[in-house]
């Protein structure tokens, strides 16, 4: 059967719905706009700046039923997480929930990631800490108020950093970093929940010293078996109702567990841990007024945690970016981010960064656009003016079953073992981004694989790949003779090829390869023609070694010429004075050409199977 025709008159006109935003009404639909979109070239107006406002003006009604379910199932996440990491801040957990309403709405407007989820983070929580303890004096008034500066300096410089456009610094972060970047996550998040899951409580020592503790306190008999029905129970069927996309599982699997806890008082009568009630108050704009000694390390703190929250929220947007399909532009994440960081500043928060584990519970939770934070954002306010003890009767071990359930649907499995089949070397560089996400910690594993990375680079261009090349019968052009025993070679000429970049790091290499080509040639050597069109770049330490080269060769007799040379690799040369010692007929724009040279000053007896050279 023939595949249908995707042009054919049944399939719905892409005219039938709103233009998209750089098409006019009325215009004749390009798909080059969609493409220039897709790659993150779109032409660009005043919208960029605020892509929140730009999705209101495609955005489509019936997303509205994903986006508020999701909005209410992330509520019940937002608010117990929120208290928990402002406490792990040393801050009331009040601020935990200031520093989620605002800054989420903010996000909404200025971040470009549709599906994102920013608020308090455990990997900021220990500079926090660090920063506000020591000069706050255990006054948590003080300590808020020095939190909200380091939001505020933090959310300045992040704002610096997307305008000045260093967005560019995810590109280092390749496909098997981001699947090691959130394998390693989602074991962080399966260990760190699992206690929650069972009723109990360990200390937090990183996941290896973590699980040592699960399984001690397992022995021990800690656990308790209410929790661990009701967390189970609630894990199994959000995973269950993951079969249906249409189905909130989660909403379903929350209440559900929050109205048989109350039902049967089984928090008081069976030791069941809830979330409890929640404190009142909504956030009012305020300035954080910072003593002039302390202002040095709040600045300090600030930076720290820019950095920290940059790198976080650039892989996680970068991930869920390749996810869905959908560009976002890392500069304006860093201008979405910046801009979250002032609401915390100015409406009484703490620092704050993308969530590794209320991202996930949102998609999940079948969220399609920003419209899912501004939800969550009211949600809380909602509950802390109206109904304070909603969710009083909430057990932790639904939460860390949801968190749980979340965190499986970050791992990366078939596509990891694809490229383990591919390229075994970026397999290793994934586990170890994994293993050292999970032991040393997010920042320092994702350093670690980056630093792995740049390693594997510059290995590459330190000793790239080369060739001698001959005519192959039957095969247009010239070809490694190492991969075609029988290509045939021109008597009295050597055509070597160099398949990177010529600079300081390689260069000596290029010309212990290309004698080694000459001394092993089969005929005595005439001309020594180099392939440049892989050679991209080359810098004066090169530049001085072809020099040297020349002159070698040219000392034995031999002519050194190049073929299919870049001409900016040419300018170089020129500035070099390196073109003029040549001479411009040691260039030709094609290997077939250089080859047709030689012979014709030389008279080689050479037949070839066909003269249809470029």
């Amino acid at each position: 059967m023939n595949p249908p025709d995707v042009h054919s008159a049944s399939a719905p006109p892409e005219s039938s719905a709103s233009p998209p935003p750089d098409q006019a009404v009325g215009e004749t639909p390009d798909n080059r706009v969609a493409i220039r979109r897709l790659a993150g070239t779109a032409p660009r107006s005043w919208r960029r700046w605020v892509p929140g406002l730009e999705m209101l003006r495609t955005y489509r009604v019936k997303w509205l039923p994903h986006d508020i379910a999701a909005g209410l199932v992330l509520t019940t996440i937002l608010v117990p997480v929120g208290i928990a990491y402002a406490t792990a801040s040393g801050l009331p957990g009040i601020y935990g929930l200031y520093a989620t309403i605002v800054p989420l709405i903010a996000y909404a407007i200025f971040g470009p990631s549709r599906i994102l989820v920013l608020g308090p983070d455990s990997s900021l929580a220990a500079i926090i800490l660090a920063i506000t303890l020591p000069l706050s004096g255990a006054d948590p008034l003080r300590a808020a108020t020095l939190a909200a500066g380091m939001a505020i300096v933090s959310g300045l410089v992040c704002i610096a950093a997307g305008i000045a456009r260093l967005g560019f610094v995810t590109d280092l972060l390749s496909k098997p970093i981001r699947y090691g970047y959130m394998n390693g996550i989602a074991l962080v998040v399966l260990v760190s929940q699992t206690p929650k899951l069972f009723g109990f409580s360990v200390e937090q020592d990183g996941p290896v010293m973590t699980l040592l503790h699960i399984w001690e306190a397992l022995l021990e008999g800690k656990a308790n078996p209410v929790s661990t029905l009701i967390g189970t129970s609630a894990l199994a069927l959000i995973l269950l109702l993951r079969r249906f996309p249409a189905v909130p599982g989660i909403l379903i699997a929350v209440v559900a567990a929050t109205l048989i806890v109350a039902a049967f008082d089984l928090d008081s009568t069976a030791g069941v841990a809830v979330l409890g009630a929640l404190p009142e108050g909504l956030p009012i704009p305020t300035i954080p007024w910072i003593a002039a000694e302390d202002l040095v390390h709040i600045v300090i703190g600030g930076f720290a945690v820019a950095l920290v929250s940059f790198a976080d929220t650039s892989v996680l947007s970068r991930a869920y970016a390749t996810r869905s399909g959908k560009y976002v532009d890392p500069s304006q994440e860093m201008i979405g981010l910046g801009a979250a960081n002032l609401a915390a500043g100015f409406f009484q928060g703490f620092p704050i960064s993308s969530s590794s584990s209320r991202t996930p519970v949102a998609e999940a939770a079948g969220a399609r656009t920003q419209i899912t934070g501004v939800i969550g954002a009211v949600g809380v306010a909602a509950l802390l003016v109206v109904a304070p003890d909603l969710l009083k009767h909430l057990p932790q071990c639904v939460l860390g079953a949801v968190v749980i359930a979340s965190a499986i649907g970050l791992i990366e499995i078939p596509d990891l073992l694809r490229i383990r089949k591919m390229e075994r070397w970026e397999f290793r560089l994934s586990v170890g981004c994994l293993f050292g996400v999970a032991i040393l910690g997010v920042i320092q594993g994702i350093g670690l694989a980056i630093a792995a990375a740049v390693i594997e680079f510059l290995w590459s261009v330190w000793r790239p790949h080369y060739a001698v090349l001959g005519r192959v019968d039957q095969i247009k052009g010239y070809h490694d003779i190492s991969r075609y025993p029988d290509a045939r070679r021109i008597p009295g000429l050597v055509l070597f090829r160099w398949d990177a970049p010529l600079f300081f790091a390689n260069a000596e290499l290029f010309q212990q390869r290309v004698l080694e080509a000459v001394t092993t040639s089969p005929t005595p050597v005439r001309w020594l023609v180099v392939a440049a069109e892989p050679v991209t770049r080359l810098d004066v330490t090169a530049s001085d070694v072809v020099a040297e080269l020349d002159q070698t060769l040219h000392d034995v007799g031999i002519e050194l010429v190049f073929a299919e040379m870049k001409d900016p690799v040419k300018d170089k040369l020129k500035r070099f004075g390196l073109f003029k010692q040549l001479g411009e007929e040691a260039f030709f724009p094609t290997v077939g050409a250089a080859v047709r040279k030689f012979i014709d000053l030389h008279d080689v007896s050479w037949e070839d199977w066909q003269d249809r050279e470029v």
